[in-house]
C-alpha cells in the first residue's frame, strides 16, 4: 500500500515534538468536547478519537505517542472536570500514554509497507494495549471507590478500545500521505 520516506537519520527533530504536543492538546479537547455518544451520561463517552495516541506514536515516534496520550489525558480530565491527581497523573495518564508508546515502538513507517497484514497487526496491538490500559485504569478507579472494576472495564473498554482498533489501521495510510505532503524533506521520529 504505502511505504514511507520518514527516516530516523534525516530531517528535523523539532517537528514531531511540536506536533506531538499539539496533538496532545487536540486529543484532550476532542475527548472532552467531541464525543457525541454518551455511554454513561456525564461520565463516560464513546471516545471516537481514542485512535490519536497510537496513530501519533506510529507516525511521529514512540515518545511522541506517549506525549500525545499522557498530556491528552491530563487536558481531557481537566476540561471534563474528572481530574483526580493520583489517578490522572499516575495511572490513567501513563497507561493512555502507553497506547501511543507501544505501537510507536513496534511500527516504524520508514521500515514498513502498510499492507493488509501490517494493518491487521496494528489492530491487534491496539487491542492488546487497550485491554491492558483499560484493566489498569479500571483497577485504579475500583481502588479509589469510584466504579466497580468490571463495570468500569466494560464501559471504558467500549469507549476506548473499539475506536483504537478500528481507527488506527484505517487512518494510518491517509495520515502518512498527509504528513509526507506537509513535510516532504522528512523528519526524525521522536
Amino acid at each position: 500500500m504505502q511505504s514511507s520516506t520518514i527516516s530516523q537519520d534525516e530531517g528535523n527533530t523539532l517537528f514531531p515534538i511540536v506536533l506531538s504536543i499539539v496533538a496532545a492538546a487536540a486529543t484532550g479537547v476532542l475527548w472532552a468536547y467531541a464525543n457525541p455518544i454518551q455511554l454513561v451520561p456525564g461520565v463516560i463517552q464513546w471516545r471516537i478519537f481514542a485512535f490519536l495516541p497510537p496513530l501519533i506514536g506510529i507516525l511521529l515516534g514512540w515518545r511522541s505517542g506517549f506525549i500525545c496520550g499522557y498530556l491528552g489525558t491530563i487536558v481531557w480530565s481537566l476540561l471534563a472536570g474528572t481530574f483526580i491527581p493520583a489517578h490522572s497523573l499516575l495511572v490513567d495518564g501513563i497507561m493512555v500514554g502507553l497506547t501511543g508508546l507501544i505501537p510507536g515502538m513496534l511500527f516504524d513507517p520508514s521500515k514498513l509497507t502498510f499492507d493488509r497484514g501490517v494493518l491487521i497487526r496494528i489492530a491487534l496491538v491496539c487491542l492488546v494495549v487497550g485491554v491492558v490500559m483499560v484493566a489498569a485504569v479500571s483497577a485504579s478507579l475500583a481502588y479509589l471507590g469510584i466504579f466497580p472494576f468490571w463495570w468500569a472495564f466494560g464501559y471504558i473498554g467500549l469507549s476506548d478500545i473499539v475506536p483504537m482498533v478500528i481507527g488506527t489501521p484505517l487512518l494510518i495510510v491517509p495520515a502518512l500521505k498527509i504528513l509526507k505532503a506537509a513535510h516532504p524533506a522528512g523528519f526524525k521520529r521522536f
